[in-house]
């Protein structure tokens, strides 16, 4: 593991003492899936210059790092990640100003759903449920039950690694399409925050149309396992879930690693699954689905290695 110079950990505390420095970071106890090995460093900025500076400072360095939210989409190698790890957990705060929300990258989608609820704003309850921040939101436009991020969002602030300076970005110019967008095509840029803009609506109505959709996830997904979330990206005119169902490997196992028998499209962790165990089942389901139709299936989530 890559030894972490003491003078960019020393540069750190001094202009940001209340980062949290934790070495030797354990990215199965930090991800929704539970897999992976350490990280060399991880880094909790609690405000949006320290995160800029964090990554200003591993550029600097020659340090390789990589932004986290809350894990959710992310799976992690067995080996660990021989990096900075950035965390951005502690950069969440949420601002209601009429019809629009601003929200921090480090916000989870819950929180923005609930603040939208309780000013009766309607347009984000897709946002319910979905295990995630705002800044991986933004990054692979996040959605679900009929809504993306991409519906209502108005501007993105980013943070350009390459330029060293914080870039706003209209809604046409994030270049949102089926899971992806501009952050996601550029490595240089960081999500800090998203301004969206919804329609006042009935609390109450927006209220039961939450508990919906949780009460259709309880009863569709997998969520007493371990997992990242839909594992595969929908094929152009098909649905992945449904193909994978069709083919009959509900409950195929490699290791610890199982496709849902409840939810096709989701890979669990029955309990003891490695990242290993991940890739060879979602291997296996890609070289059955190309042999069946014909079609080349694509992950969803993230790898991070």
């Amino acid at each position: 593991m890559i030894n972490i110079p003491e003078a960019f950990i020393g540069r750190i505390l001094e202009k940001y003492p209340d980062c949290i420095i934790d070495k030797d970071h354990s990215l199965a106890a930090h991800t929704t899936m539970r897999v992976g090995g350490k990280a060399a460093l991880a880094l909790f900025p609690a405000s949006s210059e320290a995160l800029c500076y964090a990554i200003s400072l591993c550029t600097e360095y020659g340090l390789r790092f990589a932004v986290l939210g809350h894990g959710s989409n992310v799976i992690c190698s067995d080996d660990g990640y021989n990096g900075v790890v950035i965390r951005t957990e502690k950069i969440n705060s949420i601002r209601v100003d009429g019809d629009c929300i601003y929200a921090e990258c480090g916000a989870s989608l819950n929180a923005l759903a609930r603040h939208a609820r309780d000013e009766a704003l309607t347009g984000a309850e897709f946002m319910y449920g979905i295990p995630g921040s705002v800044g991986g939101a933004c990054y692979m436009n996040a959605g679900a039950y009929g809504g993306q991020i991409s519906d209502i969002c108005v501007s993105v602030t980013a943070f350009d690694a390459t330029l060293n300076k914080v870039l706003e970005y209209s809604a046409e110019e994030c270049d949102y399409g089926y899971r992806e967008s501009v952050f996601h095509k550029n490595d240089a840029l960081t999500v800090l925050s998203v301004s969206i803009k919804l329609q006042k609506g009935n609390a109450d109505e927006i209220t039961a149309k939450m508990e919906e959709l949780m009460n259709a996830r309880r009863s569709k997904q997998p969520l007493e396992y371990p997992s990242a979330g839909s594992f595969f990206k929908r094929c152009e005119g098909h649905f992945t879930a449904q193909l994978i169902d069709e083919s009959g490997l509900k409950g195929l196992t490699v290791g610890g690693a199982q496709i849902s028998e409840k939810h096709a499209g989701f890979l669990i962790n029955r309990g003891n699954a490695t990242c290993t165990d991940i890739i060879e089942l979602s291997d296996m389901v890609k070289s059955i689905i190309k042999e069946r139709y014909g079609l080349d299936i694509e992950r969803e989530v993230e790898y991070l290695e």
